[in-house]
């Protein structure tokens, strides 16, 4: 296990250059699995859930290999349809190979995916979409198994607009015959970004960013080279440090556009936030409460920035309710931020903030990916030393987080427990 070890107190002055998006690259190396032919990913960030789909591609019989920025993949030999349980319960992205591999194989058989500890996050959706494509499954032993020997176009109505189920459907609905209209779906720019690459593969994908998709199969893809949208998580994270510790910061590589929730509440509480091309300059100073924040789909305010607003809130003037309508255990940062002298009560998916002047350093617990990197914010802007334990789950998402922040004058280091 590793720790970061954080001086905190000190503003923030620089640049920043934002990855590209882990949720935009993910299910582009699920759609790699729809072709024979190879596949270029540029700017493709070496982060662990990247790292763990690769592996996954390379146990299905993919050559795999980055070469600085690219990821190229070669899927001419591959033939595996089974995904290891080992690697599928690392992540839950493993559940979006499903759509692809059964397009590309016929069959599938993967273990129940794992991830973050942030709530229930059922595939029911997923499957019943697959099955509407004349996929069968059969669900034992805490495996999936499934099968067709075609698959055919549908309608589909999504229960609620899951990102994940969006993009599964996506996947097989490519290459089945017919046409497939998904309705309710994700509006994320994560989806419209699959839509771009399915597209220059030759599929026939309209709609995506609207409620409605529609798919005219295509009974074969050629090979791509893409580079993913930026990560607007990323962006948003870094936004709310400049927040948390005042100074200056130059977001590079990063679209105003896909987190306008986030920068409409950074500008309540008294932010100077302007963008230009792919660039947003933020300058903070003082901090006053947000009031409200509640998560909700695209282009409400993301769940996945959610634990860092509230770290932010913590040391705003005045009172904020912090509202997470989508994933109901995801306030386990809370007795963390407690202990560097937080003052919040949660009360079911709400939390109650009162504004303290400084948060205090204190040995706090990274008990998933967001939730540690709010814990890492926190301990930048916070008075006296901190160490923030458990970096498996930040590297999950961020690449090189320490030396991004240390470049724009934090005092942070990592080390081996």
């Amino acid at each position: 296990m590793e720790k970061y070890i954080i001086e905190g107190g000190r503003p923030l002055y620089g640049e920043v250059e934002i990855q590209s998006a882990k949720n935009a690259v993910l299910p582009l190396l699920a759609a790699a699995v729809l072709t024979e032919q190879k596949v270029v990913i540029h700017k493709c960030p070496r982060i662990a859930d990247v790292l763990n789909m690769v592996q996954i591609l390379c146990e299905l019989g993919f050559r795999t290999r980055f070469e600085g920025e690219e990821l190229k993949i070669d899927g001419a030999d591959a033939a595996n349809h089974e995904i290891p349980a080992a690697l599928a319960k690392e992540m839950r992205s493993s559940v979006f190979m499903l759509g692809s591999v059964i397009a590309r194989f016929k069959k599938a058989r993967i273990a129940y995916p794992g991830g973050c500890d942030i709530g229930l996050r059922p595939i029911d959706l997923h499957l019943s979409g697959l099955r509407r494509l004349g996929v069968t499954i059969d669900e034992d032993g805490g495996y999936i198994d499934c099968a067709c020997e075609k698959l055919r176009g549908a309608e589909i109505l999504l229960d609620c607009p899951s990102v994940g189920a969006t993009e599964n459907i996506m996947l097989a609905a490519v290459k089945a015959e017919g046409r497939t209209v998904i309705r309710n779906a994700a509006k994320e720019p994560e989806i419209v970004d699959l839509a771009g690459f399915l597209n220059k593969m030759g599929a026939k994908v309209r709609g995506a960013g609207g409620a409605v998709i529609t798919i005219e199969g295509v009974s074969k893809l050629h090979g791509v080279e893409y580079t993913p949208i930026s990560d607007r998580i990323e962006a948003g994270t870094f936004l709310i440090a400049s927040a948390m510790c005042g100074g200056e910061l130059e977001l590079k590589n990063a679209d105003a556009d896909n987190i306008a929730s986030l920068i409409h509440k950074l500008c309540e509480i008294s932010c100077k936030i302007y963008a230009e091309d792919d660039k947003i300059y933020i300058q903070s100073k003082r901090r006053i409460s947000p009031k409200l924040v509640e998560t909700s789909p695209y282009p409400g305010f993301p769940t996945d920035l959610q634990a860092q607003m509230t770290a932010l809130a913590c040391i705003c003037e005045g009172a904020t309710v912090i509202v997470e309508n989508l994933f109901e255990t995801r306030f386990k940062h809370v007795p963390e931020l407690i202990r560097m002298g937080a003052d919040i009560t949660v009360r079911g998916r709400s939390a109650f903030i009162r504004g303290v002047k400084t948060l205090k350093g204190a040995d706090v617990f990274a008990g998933d990916l967001r939730g540690g990197a709010a814990l890492t914010l926190a301990a930048v802007s916070a008075e006296g030393l901190s160490t923030v334990a458990d970096l498996s789950h930040i590297d999950r998402g961020y690449s090189g987080f320490e030396y991004k922040l240390r470049g724009i004058g934090a005092r942070i280091r990592r080390v081996r427990i």
